[in-house]
């Protein structure tokens, strides 16, 4: 183990020099707007808290009801003991709210995109490996469900449907399954997929089409329920827009079943807990009414990336409450964390492998707690002379 430890010591070091290396900040929380850190409090610019649900009295409320009556844990698998009479209503909820005839709870996020799409793509039920054209800047999580079937990725580029429909004419002629991979709104850039022109790709092709609508659900979309009306399957989370934990896929009757015998992330994974459960369920109540905190979000977003094109800084084609500020090297994107920092906000340095070299960021994140004047003090920030401008970040 010594010779082992000095190759990860090894990495480390390298990380350092290449101003990649990462390590965890503890942090207090006791709203959705402010975060201390170290005894100094932020305005938090980097949660995906997006309604600011998880400080919300009824999602508090409803976990603690729910824990005081079932417990703090579920006790085992779904497959076990674990699948309590919570779920079946819960799941109902989800596949209402994302219009697919099933849906089912999992873990979390992460867990949903891995286990599901290496279920979805196994070659021994396929008779065959799955044709699988993906974004190249999907989620890690979906890259690693891809890398956990064996598959190979065919990816075009980013949101680029034309260089897909290329893809999908050059594969006519194959008749092995085939599958599209998408975000829907994109976590690191708060841009848009075209996902018109991909379900309309899918039907004229034969493909299956898969759209993680994370970043999207309960923050965007008709009573907040996301983009994907249009996909196939529909995957996502609990822990953004929604407040809380867990993720869930939404989809047939059939691959619901399909699932339940097949994925290993529901068939080995402690089902989640009655208080995890309590606050879901009383946020898929709450998100449909809130179209007053979405037009907020948006409102603020739309704010700063007009006050930030102002002063020459690009946003990248964000047009959601994710909005990335571009400056180019890990080093600037970290310079840059550390001046609003000290100006009093919480803005974290997104740097590669991330995203793409050359593109560190800020990531910055809208939320309802957030007010214009937070916005307004944020742009001022942004004001130094030694900011990156957008010719030197692109």
């Amino acid at each position: 183990m010594v010779g082992s430890e000095s190759r990860y010591q090894a990495f480390l070091a390298a990380r350092e020099r290449e101003g990649l290396r990462r390590s965890l900040s503890e942090v207090a929380a006791r709203d959705a707007r402010i975060i201390s850190v170290s005894g100094r409090s932020y305005v938090n610019l980097a949660s995906n808290d997006y309604l600011g649900l998880r400080f919300h009295k009824a999602l508090r409320e409803r976990a603690a009801t729910w824990a005081e009556t079932y417990g703090v844990g579920s006790g085992a698998s779904r497959l076990v003991t674990g699948n309590l009479d919570l779920f079946a209503p819960i799941e109902a909820k989800v596949a209402k709210l994302k219009k697919k005839p099933a849906a089912m709870i999992m873990a979390s996020g992460f867990q949903t995109n891995a286990a599901v799409l290496q279920a979805l793509f196994d070659r021994r039920v396929l008779d065959a490996e799955p044709v699988v054209f993906t974004d190249r800047l999907n989620h890690a999580s979906m890259h690693f469900g891809c890398q956990a079937a064996g598959v190979r990725e065919l990816r075009y580029p980013h949101c680029d449907a034309e260089h897909l429909r290329q893809l999908l004419d050059q594969s006519r002629q194959d008749d092995r399954p085939k599958f599209i991979l998408t975000e829907s709104v994109f976590s690191m850039d708060g841009d848009v997929a075209p996902l018109g022109d991909f379900a309309e790709l899918a039907r004229a092709h034969g493909a299956t089409l898969i759209v993680d609508d994370a970043h999207a659900t309960g923050i965007l979309g008709e009573e907040g329920r996301g983009l994907s009306s249009e996909a196939d399957i529909a995957i996502g989370t609990f822990s953004k827009a929604l407040g809380s934990f867990g993720g869930y896929v939404a989809c047939s009757e059939t691959l619901r079943d399909y699932l339940v015998n097949r994925c290993t992330g529901l068939v080995y994974s402690t089902a989640l807990p009655p208080p995890v459960l309590g606050a879901i369920d009383i946020a898929l109540d709450l998100v449909p009414s809130m179209n007053a905190e979405r037009a907020h979000v948006a409102s603020l977003a739309r704010r700063f990336r007009e006050g930030a094109s102002a002063l020459g800084l690009s946003t990248g084609a964000s047009t959601t409450q994710i909005v990335p500020v571009i400056v180019g090297s890990p080093e600037a994107a970290l310079a840059m964390s550390a001046r609003l920092r000290s100006a009093g906000f919480w803005a974290v340095a997104i740097r590669p492998p991330t995203v793409p070299a050359g593109t560190a960021r800020i990531r910055l994140a809208f939320t309802a707690a957030h007010e214009e004047a937070d916005v307004d003090r944020l742009l001022d920030a942004l004001t130094e002379e030694d900011v990156p401008r957008r010719a030197s970040a692109m």
